[in-house]
């Protein structure tokens, strides 16, 4: 088990846990939200630069990555329930959907849209309005494979009736 990423403004917050498995290396990664103001939004920005970076060295020694968590972003219009009125908000910023196109341009596969396309899947219901009853949510969860893991993937499904937190999990079923 490695734990970080290297970085101590990261590691201090625990944002990252590696396990190798053979060739192998899967990641939990819990990326900052911005929500809170403009210092943690400045601190999320930071964060997905040093994040693609990490990546980006870590691949030429672990070619085989999937990277599993929090997100914090919603990447496309579909995964979220109202992305017009949502356009300026953490999460759905245009900054961090951009970021999130080039961290798929490097060689990353989003597990679950690889098989699912359709909309008003969410991963996250805000404890607000009673929006997971009326599934008003965003999908910032993710599964991330790197492409030469895309053969393998057998399904993915969102696990809405777990009722944890107001977060639910994202299985992403693998044939090794």
């Amino acid at each position: 088990m490695i734990y970080g990423c290297g970085i101590k403004a990261y590691d201090d917050e625990a944002r990252v846990l590696r396990a190798d498995f053979g060739d192998v290396s899967v990641i939990s990664a819990y990326h900052p939200s911005g929500s809170s103001g403009d210092e943690r939004q400045a601190f999320k920005m930071k964060w997905l630069d040093d994040f693609l970076k990490y990546t980006a060295k870590l691949r030429k020694e672990r070619p085989k990555l999937i990277i599993c968590g929090d997100y914090n972003i919603c990447h496309k219009p579909i995964d979220i329930h109202n992305p017009k009125s949502n356009a300026n908000t953490s999460g759905f910023l245009p900054e961090e959907r951009e970021w999130f196109d080039k961290f798929v341009a490097t060689g990353f596969v989003d597990g679950f849209r690889h098989f699912n396309q359709e909309p008003h899947q969410y991963s996250w219901w805000s404890y607000r309005a009673n929006a997971r009853a009326k599934n008003l949510g965003w999908r910032i969860d993710y599964n991330m494979v790197t492409e030469n893991l895309q053969s393998k993937l057998k399904r993915s499904v969102i696990l809405p009736d777990a009722t944890h937190s107001d977060h639910c999990p994202v299985l992403l079923e693998i044939d090794f």
